[in-house]
C-alpha cells in the first residue's frame, strides 16, 4: 500500500506486487537488493555505529536478516549446507533463546569486525545457497519460513532507516540520509469525524495470504459506537498543543507519561528544536529541515499522543476501531492510513484469543513481547511497499519516539442519539444498524428505480403487471359506477401512472388526479404527460412518502375523494404495517371514501421467484440501484458490485424477499456512519406478501375498511379490492 499524500522514501523503489507469484526466486532477489540499496548510501562509518540501545549498526541489519535464512531455511533444509560462520551464530542473532547465546543489544555497536566487506562477502555466500535451495522443490514449511524470512527482512529494511535516523540527529552536522529536499504539503482541511455504527466485528488476518502470527486468529469483538477523524494530527495542530501549554499541564499526561517527559525534558516531538529565529525545525531523512506544518506530526510516543487526544478532547482508537475502519470499502474517505506514519491506538499489545505460539524458535517470533507495549496501525514513510496491511500489529514502548509514530483522533459516538433531520438518511442509518440489516423498500423509486421497475413490468416472468392490468381493464367500467362526479383521484405512490389511465379513461368524472410520490422527478414527469392527455384534469401532485402523508394533496381537498393503490405495493408492507398504512388512508381520504387497492396472491414459489430474479437481470440491478441512490443522496460508499441480488420464498411468512448479500467482509460508509458486513451477510430490502384474498379482507377490515367487492383474476390469480369507508 503505498501513501495517500507522500513518495515512499525509497532510493531503489522495488515493487514485489509486479513479480509473479510462482516467481520464488526473482521475490528473494528483489526483498535482498532493497535491503543493499538502503544501505548504500552509507558509508562503513554510518554503518557501524549504534546510537541507542534501541537501535542497531545497519552492518548488524544486514547480517542479522541473513543469518535468519541460513539458520532457519538452509542448515534444516539444504542438503550439505555448510554454515558460513559459526561465529556469526553469536553475533547476528537477535533474541532467539531456543537457537542459543548472542551478543547483547546495547553492544551490537562494539562489533566492529566482521567489516562492511565481509557482511557484504556473508549475504552473497546465503543469497547463492538460497537460490539452490529455491530453485528444488519447495515444501509448505520451506515456502512459510520463506515468507516470514521475507517480511522479517522488510522490518529490518524500516528499522535501518529509522536508527539511521536517529544516528545522524546526534551529528552537530544533521548530514542527510537522502540529499533531496522535502516537498511541502498542501493544507489537509479540518479534521472530519467519520462515524462507525460498532457492533460485533471480524478483526486479524484469515488465513488467506500472509500474515505474522501476532495477526492471528481472525475473530469476532464487540466495538461501541465511535468516530474516527479522516485524518492524521498535523504539525500546526501539535504546535497549537505547544503553544498552548501541554507538555507543562500535568492534567494531560497519564503519570508515568509525565513522569517520563519530565526525565527526558521533552518540550515538543523527537528531532524538533526551536531555532533562534523562532522557527521550529525536525531532523529527517533529507537532513535537518524547517518544520512543515501541513504535515503529520510524528516521532511522538504513545505519552505525548494521549496527552494531545485529551487536550483536543478526543482519544485514541483501539485497535479493533482502526482495523474496522481500514477495512471500510469506502476508506477513501479516511486518509491518510497507510504510509504516512504508524498510528498509536489505546490498545495494549496482547494476544489474540485463541493465539498460540508455534513450536520450536520461531514460536519466540512476537509471543513474547506481549507485555508492557502498545498498538500501532497503519505504515510509515519507511514502511516498504505493500508490506503494511489492515491487520498488521506494530508495537512498541510507550515512550518510545523514534519510530515514525504519530496520531489519529477518535471519540465515542452514541448513534441512536443522531438526529440529522434528515428522514432517509435517519431511515438508511436504522436499518443498517439493525440485526438483520434492512432497507426501505421505497427507497428504490428514485428517477432510476422508477425506470428500471417499468422495465421489470414488461418482463415475460413478472405476471404482475400484465395480470392486474388486464383485470383492471375488465373491471373499470364497475370501479367508475362508484366514483362520484367531481371526484378527486389519489394515487398512492403513482410512479409512471401507468394503470391510473385505465380508470381515468373509464371514469371522465374525475376532476382532479392527486398522485403522492417520493420521487420528484418521477413524478413530475407523470403528471406532464398526463397534463397533456387529458387536459381537462386539473393534475396536483404532492412530492412526499405515502405512509407519511397526513393531508390530501390540495387541489384535491374538498372533493369526494378516491384512493387508488395498484401494483400489489402493499405486498411490501408486513400484515402489521398494511394494516396501518390501510389505516392511515382512511384518515387521510376520510369518511365515505372509495379505496381501490391491488393485492397479489399466493401461488406456486417457482412463479413467484422467477417474477422477482428474471432470466435478464433487470431486478437485480433495481436492487442494487438502492444502493446507488444511497451513494448519491447520502455520501455512501457502496460498491454495488460487492452485493449480489437473492430472491427467496419464504412459506411460513406468505411472502417473496428481495436481499442483497455482501460477497466479501467489507465495511460502507453512509456519511459519516459506517457499517461492517460479513461476507455472505444480508440487507434486506423488500418484502412482496402474498395475501390469500380472506386474509386480506381481514386485514382491510381491521383498519376500519368494508371490502365493497373484489375481483380475483385466472392464474396467475391477482385480486383488486373496493374498500369503503
Amino acid at each position: 500500500m503505498t501513501p495517500d499524500d507522500l513518495p515512499v522514501l525509497d532510493p531503489a523503489p522495488l515493487d514485489l506486487a509486479e513479480v509473479e507469484a510462482g516467481d520464488t526466486v526473482e521475490r528473494y532477489r528483489r526483498v535482498r537488493r532493497r535491503t543493499e540499496a538502503l544501505a548504500a548510501p552509507l558509508s562503513p562509518e554510518d554503518q557501524a555505529a549504534q546510537s541507542m540501545p534501541d537501535a542497531s549498526p545497519t552492518k548488524w541489519h544486514r547480517g542479522h536478516t541473513t543469518w535468519f535464512f541460513e539458520t532457519f531455511l538452509l542448515s534444516p533444509f539444504l542438503p550439505g549446507y555448510k554454515v558460513y560462520d559459526p561465529a556469526f551464530g553469536y553475533l547476528f542473532n537477535s533474541y532467539y533463546e531456543a537457537v542459543g547465546p548472542r551478543q547483547p543489544r546495547p553492544q551490537r555497536g562494539l562489533l566492529t569486525r566482521p567489516s562492511v566487506q565481509a557482511v557484504s562477502a556473508y549475504r552473497a555466500h546465503v543469497d547463492a545457497a538460497m537460490e539452490r535451495l529455491l530453485d528444488g522443490p519447495l515444501t509448505s514449511e520451506i515456502r512459510e519460513r520463506l515468507d516470514l524470512g521475507l517480511a522479517h527482512e522488510e522490518q529490518h529494511q524500516e528499522l535501518i532507516l529509522m536508527d539511521i535516523l536517529h544516528l545522524f540527529a546526534q551529528s552537530p552536522l544533521s548530514p542527510a540520509y537522502q540529499a533531496s529536499a522535502p516537498s511541502s504539503r498542501s493544507d489537509p482541511g479540518p479534521q472530519r469525524f467519520h462515524r462507525f455504527a460498532g457492533g460485533l466485528v471480524d478483526i486479524g488476518a484469515d488465513q488467506g495470504g500472509f500474515a505474522f502470527d501476532n495477526e492471528h486468529p481472525r475473530h469476532r469483538v464487540y466495538v461501541a459506537p465511535f468516530r474516527l477523524s479522516d485524518r492524521l494530527v498535523t504539525n500546526a495542530e501539535w504546535i497549537a498543543f505547544i503553544d498552548a501549554g501541554g507538555y507543562q499541564r500535568v492534567d494531560l499526561w497519564l503519570s508515568e507519561g509525565w513522569a517520563t517527559a519530565q526525565q527526558e525534558g521533552w518540550t515538543a516531538p523527537g528531532y524538533w528544536r526551536l531555532e533562534a529565529n523562532g522557527v521550529w525545525t525536525t531532523m529527517t531523512l533529507r537532513g535537518r529541515h524547517p518544520v512543515d506544518p501541513s504535515a503529520p506530526v510524528v516521532h511522538v510516543s504513545y505519552y505525548e499522543a494521549a496527552a494531545y487526544a485529551a487536550w483536543a478532547g478526543r482519544r485514541l482508537p483501539t485497535e479493533a476501531e482502526w482495523e474496522a475502519a481500514a477495512t471500510a470499502s469506502g476508506k477513501s474517505a479516511l486518509r491518510q492510513l497507510f504510509g504516512s506514519a504508524w498510528q498509536w491506538t489505546s490498545s495494549a499489545y496482547a494476544a489474540y484469543p485463541g493465539f498460540k505460539p508455534g513450536a520450536g524458535a520461531l514460536g519466540e517470533y512476537n509471543g513474547k513481547f506481549m507485555i508492557n507495549q502498545m498498538v500501532l496501525r497503519g505504515g510509515c514513510e519507511a514502511t516498504p511497499p505493500g508490506h503494511s496491511r489492515a491487520t498488521y500489529r506494530n508495537f512498541f514502548h510507550p515512550d518510545r519516539r523514534w519510530m515514525f509514530a504519530g496520531v489519529r483522533l477518535a471519540d465515542d459516538d452514541r448513534l441512536a442519539e443522531v438526529t440529522p433531520g434528515n428522514p432517509f438518511l435517519e431511515e438508511v442509518i436504522a436499518g443498517l444498524s439493525a440485526t438483520p440489516k434492512t432497507l426501505p423498500a421505497k427507497y428504490f423509486y428514485d428517477a432510476e428505480g422508477s425506470r428500471l421497475f417499468e422495465q421489470i413490468c414488461g418482463l415475460p416472468e413478472y405476471y404482475l403487471t400484465r395480470t392486474e392490468t388486464a383485470l383492471l381493464r375488465e373491471i373499470a367500467p364497475e370501479i367508475a359506477a362508484r366514483i362520484p362526479d367531481g371526484a378527486a383521484l389519489v394515487e398512492f405512490g403513482s410512479g409512471a401512472s401507468t394503470k391510473t389511465r385505465i380508470l381515468l379513461d373509464a371514469a371522465p368524472q374525475v376532476a382532479v388526479y392527486a398522485p403522492i410520490d417520493i420521487s420528484p422527478s418521477a413524478l413530475e414527469e407523470a403528471a406532464a404527460s398526463l397534463r397533456a392527455d387529458y387536459p381537462d384534469l386539473v393534475v396536483a401532485p404532492l412530492v412526499e412518502d405515502f405512509t407519511r402523508a397526513l393531508t390530501p394533496p390540495e387541489g384535491a381537498r374538498g372533493r369526494p375523494l378516491v384512493g387508488f393503490f395498484p401494483g400489489s405495493t402493499i405486498g411490501n408492507f408486513t400484515p402489521e404495517e398494511a394494516e396501518a398504512l390501510l389505516r392511515g388512508a382512511r384518515e387521510l381520504l376520510g369518511e365515505g371514501a372509495l379505496f381501490v387497492v391491488g393485492a397479489d396472491v399466493a401461488k406456486d414459489p417457482a412463479v413467484l421467484i422467477l417474477a422477482y430474479d428474471d432470466a435478464q437481470g433487470v431486478t437485480a440491478v433495481f436492487n442494487r440501484n438502492v444502493l446507488v441512490h444511497i451513494n448519491r443522496e447520502l455520501g455512501g460508499t457502496f460498491d454495488p458490485a460487492a452485493f449480489s441480488h437473492r430472491a427467496v420464498w419464504n412459506a411460513e411468512e406468505s411472502r417473496i424477499e428481495m436481499h442483497l448479500e455482501s460477497v466479501r467482509d467489507q465495511i460502507v460508509m453512509v456519511g459519516d456512519h459506517g457499517f461492517a458486513f460479513a461476507a455472505g451477510e444480508t440487507i434486506h430490502t423488500e418484502n412482496s406478501y402474498k395475501h390469500p384474498p380472506e386474509a386480506f379482507d381481514a386485514i382491510a377490515r381491521r383498519a376500519g375498511w368494508t371490502v365493497a367487492q373484489r375481483w380475483i383474476s385466472a392464474d396467475p390469480a391477482f385480486g383488486v379490492y373496493v374498500l369503503t369507508a
